[in-house]
């Protein structure tokens, strides 16, 4: 891993090193510099984080300090900035968010023009010529400088593309939806979107205001939006990160849907109308054991890609596959987009609802759902964990006990100093002291 890109760009606390002004305004130069052309046109976006300000005015002074042209879309989700680089045939793509993360982080990513992530190379070379101490030597004369300029019309660019990726011969006209936006970038094109195309909308957390994206909301705390849903009797409840790029629903009881429950519904629903290319379905290795003996029993292929999903559009692209994602909510549906994006992923959900005709509790049955625990346990260092033998014993331990009734599944956050302890077993009960034991043990040694 390079000294500041991680497994999604760049990424840390705000106001600090690597997520303060120097460093965004030394990747806006030297973006423009590797993409080696004279006045290349980068798209800017950004969630609702307060720091936002400041990054976006740091990455725009150093794209227009080396000669680049930004145009600044302000708040999108991450998928829209790919999609406004594709659309605008822009040279890249720059979103300032750090997804899940609360309010007080912040990251970088950059996509390509032509709308996929940049690849592990091109951020090493962006990484080097910053570290390298040359920029200053590549600065243009004064009359070969950027200039910036503001889009005012990225919102209604992007519904249109989104309403574009529903089934035309299906409708969702009065259909009650709850939408948590997490505070964050879907806060105005979400409901919009589903609201152009008929439905009935309430929003919740939906009022952003630079420190509560994320806070008790969204994808990764669905409390509200259960209760929601059940005491307005609406279909579905649908939960965005921060940034757009995920998607957890709620049932019309009030129960939380994973994504590969709707990785599951979503594939089906593609496999039957015959659109399921290569009849492969590609998620990771933390997906559930329910998701890889439902496949079997819907007849389809399942390849696990590494966590991360640049790892699964890697595969996907390699295997000719057309759906992907992640447990997490971060689903990509290659028909329709470059990249992860909760809003086209709900559409689906709601096409596969639409064109069944049953309710998201029945849809979701259709996976036996492995009991699973994951505990996540604050580290001070990230040593391979196979040199470490007081975690690999009890490892192992827990592995043999399991036999082929679970898995054990431990690894580092690439966002984060943390470790991800992931236990799957044959009760709750039993999962829960596996799990437990092998936290304790890494909490001991690491923490």
């Amino acid at each position: 891993m390079g000294k500041l890109f991680g497994t999604d760009g760049v990424r840390g606390e705000a106001n600090r090193y690597p997520m303060n002004a120097e460093i965004a305004f030394a990747i806006g130069q030297a973006v423009v510099h590797i993409l080696k052309k004279k006045h290349p046109r980068i798209v800017i976006g950004k969630d609702t984080r307060i720091s936002g300000y400041m990054l976006e005015s740091s990455l725009e002074s150093g794209i227009t300090s080396m000669g680049g042209h930004p145009y600044l879309v302000g708040v999108l989700p991450t998928p829209g900035i790919s999609f406004m680089a594709q659309s605008m045939r822009a040279d890249a793509g720059i979103v300032i968010s750090a997804s899940h993360n609360p309010y007080q982080d912040n990251g970088i990513k950059i996509f390509s023009g032509s709308g996929f992530k940049l690849s592990d190379e091109q951020e090493s070379a962006i990484e080097d010529l910053m570290l390298g101490g040359t920029l200053q030597t590549l600065l243009p004369k004064a009359k070969d400088m950027g200039q910036a300029f503001r889009l005012e019309d990225a919102n209604g660019r992007y519904i249109v593309f989104l309403k574009n990726t529903f089934p035309r011969d299906l409708s969702i006209e009065g259909m009650k939806i709850v939408v948590d936006t997490a505070n964050g970038a879907t806060y105005r094109v979400a409901p919009e979107a589903f609201w152009e195309l008929g439905a009935d909308i309430e929003e919740i957390h939906s009022t952003p205001n630079g420190v509560n994206i994320n806070d008790k909301c969204g994808s990764q705390h669905t409390e509200d939006l259960r209760k929601r849903v059940v005491a307005s009797g609406a279909a579905v409840g649908l939960a965005f990160d921060g940034d757009g790029d995920r998607l957890i629903a709620v049932d019309e009881k009030g129960q939380e849907i994973s994504g590969d429950q709707i990785l599951l519904i979503c594939a089906t629903m593609l496999k039957n109308q015959g659109q399921l290319k290569n009849d492969l379905l590609v998620s990771t290795v933390m997906s559930n054991l329910g998701l890889r003996v439902a496949c079997r029993k819907y007849g389809f292929k399942h390849h696990a890609a590494k966590v991360g999903d640049r790892y699964v559009l890697e595969d996907m692209l390699r295997l000719g596959g057309i759906i992907g994602g992640e447990d997490s909510g971060h689903m990509i549906f290659l028909d329709h987009h470059t990249t992860g994006d909760g809003i086209i992923t709900a559409l689906q959900l709601l096409a596969a609802m639409v064109r069944t005709g049953k309710p998201l509790s029945e849809l979701a049955r259709m996976m036996d759902v492995f009991p699973q625990k994951l505990i996540n346990v604050d580290v001070h260092s990230k040593p391979d964990l196979a040199t470490v033998p007081q975690i690999m014993e009890v490892i192992e331990k827990v592995e043999k006990a399991l036999g082929d009734e679970g898995r054990v599944l431990v690894r580092y956050s690439g966002t984060q100093p943390m470790c991800r302890v992931m236990v799957e077993g044959p009760s709750a009960a039993v999962t829960e002291e596996y799990c437990q034991e092998i936290a304790d043990r890494v909490k001991a040694v690491l923490g």
